[in-house]
């Protein structure tokens, strides 16, 4: 009897099993790796299929080629002596010359720190108040009241920065309604809009006026997709509508919140220029004048197209850095930011 037991043989499902497992065909054909993927599509199928969508985003590429991305070239004028009747070619090279010249002009110091004062009072008062108005508009029970609420905070939005001020000017100005109030009853008019040690306040009522309303849209938006029966469950256990808004309501717009603050960081050197440039005159420079200002008056107004050039991409690369470090911040704290952290 033999004592070594013979193996058994092999099937052929087994054998193509195994063959499928290596990357063959059952019977010696090799499976490619797009084959062996059968939702994977070649480029030109692709492309066919979405040739539609493609063509709609042609316009806007086109815009933001001619206007964003092909300027970002003319930023070499910034390390030229640059003369616009030489052009660019001709112009001299200079270097990081206009740099340092403009970090040592005291002009554009309290330009750089006017900025950063404004831009805090900004940060810290008129970043919460399109979320407050959100969660106001959210717990209105009457539809018909939330849109009325809506469309009168959208509204001042579309309205232009000279429109605003000299709404503001009738308001608040020597002439306005307050002050010609106060005369009524024997009392000194106030300097509401010609104050340089109010102008942080001024700027930020002003924006908030006009802009609060339609950030507000983006904090709505995620507000809808908070899942309703969170709330109902919340209810059901005894939750009032304060546990109910920080346990529910701000954990979800955490996400939200964080991605509109670290924009908002990014862009926080750019505190607006039209804002600034109609009420400069009627506060002084000193309490007035920011990068955009400074840039518009030494570049455009003075003639200095080098050192406007050299401020205005100082101002981009600083941006640039703010938002990379906040968004390095939000990983820290678990959230996506702007972009996820790359896993593995």
């Amino acid at each position: 009897m033999n004592s070594t037991a013979e193996a058994p043989p092999v099937l052929p499902e087994a054998d193509d099993a195994q063959a499928g497992a290596r990357g063959r065909r059952p019977g010696g054909r090799t499976v490619t790796k797009d084959a062996a993927r059968p939702g994977r599509k070649s480029f030109r199928s692709r492309l066919r299929r979405d040739k539609q969508m493609l063509l709609m985003m042609v316009p806007g590429v086109v815009f933001l080629l001619l206007f964003f991305y092909i300027p970002i070239l003319g930023n070499v004028i910034a390390f030229q002596d640059y003369q616009p009747f030489l052009g660019i070619g001709d112009s001299m090279w200079v270097g990081w010359q206009n740099f340092v010249d403009l970090f040592a002009n005291p002009d554009f110091l309290r330009a750089f720190w006017n900025t950063l004062y404004l831009a805090a009072w900004q940060l810290v008062f008129l970043f919460p108040v399109p979320l407050v108005l959100a969660l106001i508009v959210d717990s209105l029970i009457s539809t018909r009241v939330r849109r009325v609420f809506q469309s009168i905070a959208y509204l001042p939005h579309f309205l232009s920065w000279v429109l605003v001020i000299a709404l503001f000017q009738q308001m608040l100005g020597g002439a306005g309604f307050v002050n010609n109030t106060l005369r009524q009853f024997g009392m000194d008019p106030v300097p509401f809009m010609t104050n340089p040690d109010t102008f942080p306040i001024l700027v930020v009522v002003q924006m908030i006026w006009k802009d609060a309303g339609w950030a507000m849209i983006i904090f709505l938006a995620a507000l809808a997709s908070i899942d309703a029966s969170l709330y109902e469950a919340a209810a059901a256990d005894g939750a009032g509508r304060w546990r109910r808004m920080w346990h529910i309501t701000l954990p979800g717009l955490r996400s939200v919140i964080v991605l509109l603050l670290i924009l908002r960081i990014g862009d926080i050197l750019s505190v607006g220029f039209e804002q600034f440039i109609l009420q400069r005159d009627a506060v002084g420079a000193g309490a007035a004048e920011v990068l955009d200002t400074f840039t518009y008056y030494t570049g455009v107004v003075g003639g200095g197209w080098s050192s406007g050039a050299a401020a205005g991409l100082a101002k981009g690369v600083v941006s640039a850095l703010l938002i990379y470090a906040a968004n390095k911040l939000a990983h820290r704290f678990g959230e996506d930011g702007i972009f996820a952290k790359k896993v593995g």
